[in-house]
């Protein structure tokens, strides 16, 4: 088993992944991989809804997942801030991991839909004009999906 990590992490949108994902990156030194950056660079007017967020995220995963293996095998640690808030999308990471040989570290950030939402609002004062907001209806539509890691997954759990 390599000492290098890959590092992930799970969450309610506006849990604060990103800001942690940065932090981890930058302790770890680590490559930090970012789905909603390379989403919205690569599909900057495709993605309009939840199906659509799935169908790219999922294209996205299948270009990148090889690299991420290489990157690993090569000792480098990873921070991926990509969305691990279902057991489905948990066992992506865990082909990583496993393919590679690597330790990880799931990161989960346990915080309420009321902080969440202000978090979000917060988010959403401070966007650049042409970027888009996210409305609490969009965190209602999506966290309604999201399930809390369990310990049968057997994931080491931060």
């Amino acid at each position: 088993m390599n000492k290098n990590k890959l590092h992930f992490l799970c969450g309610k949108m506006a849990a604060g992944k990103s800001t942690l994902s940065k932090k981890l990156s930058q302790e770890n030194n680590a490559i930090l991989l970012c789905e909603d950056e390379m989403l919205s660079k690569l599909y900057p007017v495709e993605i309009t809804t939840i199906q659509d967020y799935l169908k790219y995220s999922e294209r996205l995963k299948s270009i990148l997942k090889e690299h991420i293996i290489e990157l690993l095998k090569q000792g480098n640690n990873v921070v991926l801030d990509f969305p691990a808030n279902t057991k489905n999308q948990r066992a992506w990471f865990r082909e990583i991991f496993e393919s590679a040989k690597v330790e990880h570290l799931l990161h989960y950030i346990d915080k309420s839909d009321e902080v969440c939402k202000a978090q979000l609002r917060k988010r959403n004062e401070n966007l650049p004009d042409n970027a888009p907001l996210t409305c609490e209806e969009t965190f209602d539509a999506i966290t309604k999906y999201f399930e809390v890691p369990q310990s049968e997954e057997e994931f080491n759990i931060q």
